[in-house]
């Protein structure tokens, strides 16, 4: 069959037309594939440009922790006989805070690599105070004549306790106590730092501790709440915050000057106690590891999260407008294809080619540019460029500057939808199917009579 006859019929030039736009989608793939593998790069640009600074952080405790001896009486076998034996075993007992009351504030700051990965970190001011009281069901979970309270700590659990700074206050009872590093808590997986202190004064009183300590970190910042009455403020000039896990703010403003949130978390929310014998107090519930920031879906739901966002990730908008990419090729393969079969223009297998690759080398061209100029001012670029050279070239293929013209005027209002599509998410699927609705009618219309199976009619004046 020879493809380039100028008398096959409307049917076979259809499926020629189908079977390039098909082999169009390997190249269109592998862009899909070069989105990805950038994504992938400046991931792991971002982590190194945060390398050393300090990790996703998550906040805990603090908790009083007073250790006790417990007698543990075992029977053994020995020459055949049961024997008894008494050892004593060191353990602790872990007293959350009654009350407990944190303030965050977070300075972000915008670091970048070559000009064109970009990581948000930040510094954070933390500071606060709790309240601890001997619960009234102590006594019922160990001998209160045990617990050893002139040996007890405070614990402060840090998810990366690399991005601590030097600046750091402790007070217990109006009395400093200095930190000291280790024995965090188990929701940060025991890193963090801890003061010493002579918690002998908790069986009258309730004992009071303020503290304030900074450090930095990246992305996010989240607090794993235990206490009877959790508050937790956070403050920022970052204007886009992302409020994850498994709490949300009681109340938050987000305004030009950035954000605030306030947190409300009490202790039966979370299912806690207030006072254990094991630093995870509830058996049916596993502390999760700290905050993963590629993967948000896994964020542990015993945490509330706030994340430093980028407003606008060019990756994503990028691989959403390869997604359409069979959008651009069928639209234009159908004003071909409706210029040969209606009006008579000889379209050959290799300028459908040329024509597709032209659409898909536009993908590349946004992702290179919008790397180094931004989203908008790289589909500006690359549609602009795009849609100059395929005119150009329509004008040669059709032999028509009016029918390049249409052309030109199908790819402005083609890239003007995408991009109308890309910004607005919500109704991307509603204006895409109206778009392929009015479409598929006009190509009704304008072959309502013809014969699909017949030759060519005479050339036409469109």
């Amino acid at each position: 069959m020879d493809l380039h006859a100028a008398n096959r019929s409307p049917g076979m030039k259809l499926l020629l037309a189908l079977i390039i736009g098909a082999v169009l989608t390997i190249p269109l793939f592998m862009v899909y594939l070069l989105v990805y593998d950038r994504q992938s790069q400046s991931e792991t640009a971002r982590s190194s440009i945060a390398e050393g600074w300090g990790g996703p952080q998550t906040l805990a405790g603090p908790l009083l922790v007073i250790p006790y001896a417990l007698p543990v009486t075992e029977t053994v076998q020995e020459n055949g006989k049961p024997v008894t034996r008494t050892t004593t075993q060191r353990r602790q007992l872990f007293i959350a805070p009654a009350t407990l009351d944190i303030d965050t504030r977070i300075k972000p700051n915008r670091r970048t690599r070559s000009g064109i990965y970009e990581a948000v970190v930040y510094d954070a001011d933390i500071s606060g105070g709790a309240s601890f009281r001997l619960p009234p069901d102590t006594a019922r979970i160990v001998d209160l004549a045990t617990l050893e309270f002139d040996k007890a700590e405070l614990r402060f659990g840090v998810a990366d306790p690399r991005g601590l700074k030097p600046a750091n206050r402790v007070t217990i009872d109006g009395q400093p106590a200095p930190a000291q590093p280790g024995n965090g808590v188990a929701a940060t997986g025991g890193s963090g730092f801890f003061a010493n202190l002579d918690a002998s004064t908790l069986r009258e009183r309730p004992i009071t501790a303020k503290f304030a300590y900074a450090l930095r970190g990246h992305s996010v910042v989240a607090l794993a709440p235990r206490a009877g009455a959790t508050r937790w403020t956070v403050t920022s000039p970052w204007q886009h915050p992302s409020y994850t896990g498994g709490f949300l703010p009681e109340k938050h403003s987000n305004t030009a000057e950035g954000f605030s949130a306030t947190y409300r978390i009490s202790n039966l929310a979370l299912g806690t106690t207030l006072v254990s014998t094991s630093d995870s107090p509830t058996e049916s519930r596993e502390l999760q590891p700290a905050y993963d920031s590629r993967s948000p879906a896994a964020a542990p739901s015993a945490q509330a999260q706030v994340g430093l966002i980028q407003p606008v990730d060019l990756y994503a908008q990028v691989n959403r407008s390869v997604k359409y990419g069979f959008l651009f090729i069928g639209f234009t393969f159908m004003a071909f294809l409706l210029f040969d079969v209606v009006a008579g223009v000889r379209v050959s297998a290799v300028e459908y080619l040329l024509v597709g690759a032209g659409l898909v080398l536009f993908f590349v061209l946004l992702l290179a540019f919008a790397e180094v100029a931004g989203f908008t001012p790289a589909y500006l670029v690359a549609s602009g460029g795009v849609i100059a050279l395929l005119t150009a070239y329509s004008a040669a293929v059709l032999g028509s500057r009016r029918r390049a013209g249409f052309i030109a005027g199908l790819l402005v209002a083609l890239y003007g939808v995408l991009y109308i599509l890309l910004s607005l998410e919500a109704y991307s699927l509603l204006i895409g199917s109206l778009l392929l609705f009015a479409a598929l009618a006009a190509v009704m219309y304008l072959t309502r009579n013809l014969d699909w199976g017949g030759r060519v009619a005479s050339p036409s004046a469109v």
